[in-house]
């Protein structure tokens, strides 16, 4: 059977359904009770987003705050006590998280002037500043726990209770302590605590560009990269796994969420890489290292990407254009990997009868123009928000080009309820991390950290980078990629750049981490995701695809010591250190795949392909060189092998025939 996008009893297209923003938003699927409040607060949020972006700034003392209680509101409509518990009386510890949430407003509001020109631990706290603190500690807390989990929340505890009680313990990590004026001091009226930088992006620009990610999708542009990235590989050997991988790595660039990307191109490439004969946990497997890739695919590359350039202070054009080479790597060794896969399990000629169908695509491709030209605004300087906004209003104006897109009063709705309530699904852990970022600069924890690991490693840049790495890994499995990188940020980012590590490289390295921890066992959120949908077995499935994206575990390495693959060099070194790491990645993706020019059954094979990708890769001149020669020696060896084998092969089949 064909993988149509129609059914027998069903005339609507599958395009359609996808691209019909009412029937396919969540948000419009609340309870009326809940539906108008949510409606009422996103039509403020988005009112004054665009009042600050297109009319005037307001003060950052009033428009951060705001920006994160209208955040928070929106989280505590979309889950409520009272659903989750099914007792109406919780109703009312939410209302009152909204009175709260509306008095914070006004506190900023009405103190401005006297919070502008405070000084910072001379002035004495008031009750109503304690009031707002604890307050807003308590409210980010426990949306949280409700959006997020239990995972961010004990860590935040973990970081709250160091605070209080690290005067008490011995060791490296002994400090003075704070007490309980300095500390709500230190939440919400300094520049490192709730209201700091990564808050101050979520404002300035994440809420932007997650507004243009939801309108483009919703447009129409989302399913055209999705049907593109599908048939690019229609016709080549193992087709559907590489449609996987090219659709997620488009997808990527509006997304840059592992998750978001294996829920929307998941559920069309695992039943057709299964059909085509990958196995369940290779079809899940294969969906997410290739949906997680997304958060590295410039030029949008998820929210991260963005908040690293407020961090290091650089510009985004230029996070975005270091990141080409690597995730070009990233996807060319899944892509070697699904290719080498599919000549292992004999999948050279496809079946027509599971190719994907859809409508003729070259005809739909002005759909594209709204990511394009943000796309070149960016690189041609304009800012970050500009681009955005001019980006959402193309989609709707590109919508109206056909009846299929256009979006109806109640489509326009459910695009900017999905942008806006993203958006605060952002705000609210980079609020979180502002806790534990007061907490780590108050109490010098970066400094400390740097001190161990210098005493461990002995001033060893690689024991630096792998404590580096176990730490991001931890971080990435337990949080959210952004909360992941900004914690990886405070506590290992000094560390490497006191190794001399450039700052771009440094952070690049733990943002690649934080990423990859998403398909990294014991945890793997997007390879159990991607496993539910192939019903495959998740633990396996974990595992493989932690194998398949091995070249991320080894890429930051390599241009931590080699910044050229990030193009902090000049052409001729960016050239050949690009060169060598392909050709290493292709007997990395043999040793995985268990296949070089033939079948790789004897595990000692597999062993000497790694070794040697290792060799290549390793960015020192003779081991380098080493591999390419034992490499070379091995591709010859497995090539006259596999001719061996066909001859065989055909000498007892011309005498059967015989």
């Amino acid at each position: 059977m064909k993988m149509k996008k129609s059914g027998p009893n069903n005339n609507e297209s599958k395009t359609d359904k996808i691209q019909n923003p009412v029937e396919d938003s969540e948000e419009l699927k609340v309870e009326k009770i809940r539906l108008y409040p949510i409606i009422g607060i996103s039509l403020i949020f988005l009112v004054f987003q665009l009042y600050i972006a297109l009319v005037r700034p307001i003060d950052s003392l009033i428009s951060i705050p705001l920006h994160l209680c209208l955040a928070i509101a929106l989280m505590i409509l979309y889950k409520p006590l009272a659903k989750k518990y099914k007792k109406k009386w919780l109703w009312a510890i939410d209302i009152g998280f909204l009175i709260g949430l509306f008095v914070t407003v006004v506190y900023f509001i009405v103190s401005n002037e006297r919070l502008t020109f405070r000084i910072m631990m001379v002035d004495l706290m008031t009750p109503m500043d304690l009031f707002v603190s604890f307050f807003m500690l308590l409210a980010i807390m426990e949306i949280v726990r409700r959006t997020i989990g239990l995972n961010l929340f004990i860590f935040i505890m973990i970081f709250i209770v160091y605070a209080f009680i690290g005067q008490y313990i011995g060791g490296p990590f002994r400090y003075s302590g704070m007490t309980w004026q300095q500390f709500a001091e230190m939440l919400t009226l300094s520049p490192d605590g709730i209201f700091g930088t990564p808050l101050a992006t979520s404002l300035n620009i994440l809420f932007y560009f997650l507004l243009f990610g939801a309108f483009f999708a919703k447009c129409g542009g989302g399913q055209v990269l999705i049907d593109m990235g599908m048939k690019l590989s229609d016709k080549t050997v193992g087709g559907p796994a590489k449609a996987s991988v090219v659709s997620s790595s488009f997808m990527g660039m509006i997304s840059g969420s592992a998750m978001a990307n294996v829920s929307t191109t998941g559920v069309l490439t695992i039943p057709l890489m299964k059909k085509s004969g990958y196995t369940k946990e290779q079809s899940g497997a294969i969906e997410a290292v290739a949906s997680t890739g997304g958060q590295i695919m410039p030029p949008i590359m998820g929210v991260g990407a963005f908040i690293m350039a407020e961090m290091i202070g650089i510009s985004y054009v230029t996070i975005a254009t270091a990141a080409i080479i690597p995730a070009a790597a990233y996807f060319l060794a899944i892509f070697v990997v699904v290719h080498l896969l599919a000549k292992k399990r004999k999948l050279d000629v496809q079946d027509e009868e599971i190719k994907y169908e859809s409508e003729p695509i070259i005809p739909r491709l002005y759909q594209l123009i709204p990511i394009v030209v943000v796309v070149a605004m960016i690189f041609a300087g304009s800012s970050l928000t500009r681009a955005a906004l001019i980006g959402v209003a193309l989609s709707i104006v590109i919508s109206l080009f056909s009846k299929k897109t256009r979006l109806s009063f109640l489509g326009f709705v459910a695009a900017a309820l999905t942008g806006i309530r993203q958006a605060a699904n952002i705000a609210i852990p980079t609020a979180a991390v502002g806790i534990m970022i007061g907490i780590v600069v108050r109490s010098g924890v970066a400094n400390k950290l740097t001190s161990l690991i210098g005493d461990l490693g002995n001033g060893n840049l690689l024991v630096a980078l792998l404590i580096a790495m176990l730490g991001c890994l931890l971080l990435g499995m337990a949080l959210p990629t952004v909360a992941a990188y900004l914690i990886s940020y405070i506590l290992f980012v000094p560390t490497l750049i006191s190794l001399g590590i450039p700052a771009l490289p440094a952070n690049m390295f733990i943002f690649y981490f934080g990423v990859v921890a998403q398909i990294t066992p014991p945890v793997a959120l997007a390879a159990f995701a991607a496993a539910g949908i192939a019903k495959a077995d998740s633990w396996k499935t974990g595992w493989m695809a932690f194998s398949y994206a091995l070249v991320a575990f080894i890429a930051p390495f390599v241009f931590v010591y080699q910044p050229e693959i990030l193009l902090m060099g000049t052409v001729v070194d960016t050239v050949i250190t690009t060169l060598i790491m392909c050709i290493g990645i292709i007997f990395l993706s043999g040793g995985v795949a268990g296949y070089f020019f033939k079948s790789l059954n004897n595990f000692i094979y597999r062993a000497v392909l790694v070794v040697i990708a290792l060799l290549i890769i390793t960015p020192e001149t003779l081991t380098s060189a080493v591999g390419l020669v034992l490499g070379l020696a091995f591709g010859v060896y497995m090539y006259f092998q596999n001719k061996k084998d066909i001859s065989l092969l055909n000498k007892n089949s011309q005498g059967v025939n015989y």
